[in-house]
C-alpha cells in the first residue's frame, strides 16, 4: 500500500461535515480542552530536547507554559462547573485511596476498586 491509497481508504471514515449542533458551551469546553493539551504538550517537548536532545532544561521556559497549562485547566474545571479547589481536592482523595501509606509500585499494578 502507498500512502495515496491509504490516505483513500482512510477518507471513506471522514464526514464532510457534523451531522450536529455544537453550543457556544460546547465550543468554548472543547477549546479549553484543546489549548490543554496542546500547552502540555509544549511542555514534554521541552522536557523531551531538555533531556533527549541533551539540551538542558530551562525552568523559565517550563515555568510559563505550565502558567498556560494552568490556565486552560482553569479555564475548563470553569466551563465543566467545577472549582480548582474540588477538582485538587477529589484527586487527593483518590491518591489517598489508591496510595494510603504513600506511593508503592505495587499499587500501581493492583488498584482494588479503582476502573480508572
Amino acid at each position: 500500500m502507498n500512502a495515496n491509497e491509504y490516505q483513500q481508504l482512510a477518507a471513506r471514515t471522514l464526514i464532510e461535515k457534523p451531522d450536529f449542533e455544537i453550543s457556544p458551551e460546547e465550543v468554548m469546553i472543547s477549546w479549553m480542552a484543546i489549548g490543554l493539551a496542546g500547552e502540555a504538550g509544549e511542555v514534554a517537548d521541552l522536557i523531551k530536547k531538555g533531556i533527549y536532545h541533551q539540551q538542558g532544561i530551562d525552568k523559565d521556559k517550563i515555568k510559563k507554559e505550565l502558567g498556560d497549562v494552568l490556565w486552560y485547566l482553569s479555564g475548563l474545571a470553569k466551563q465543566m462547573g467545577f472549582t480548582l479547589e474540588e477538582v485538587m481536592e477529589q484527586n487527593i482523595n483518590k491518591l489517598k485511596a489508591r496510595f494510603p501509606e504513600g506511593y508503592s509500585a505495587e499499587r500501581t499494578t493492583f488498584r482494588e476498586g479503582d476502573a480508572e
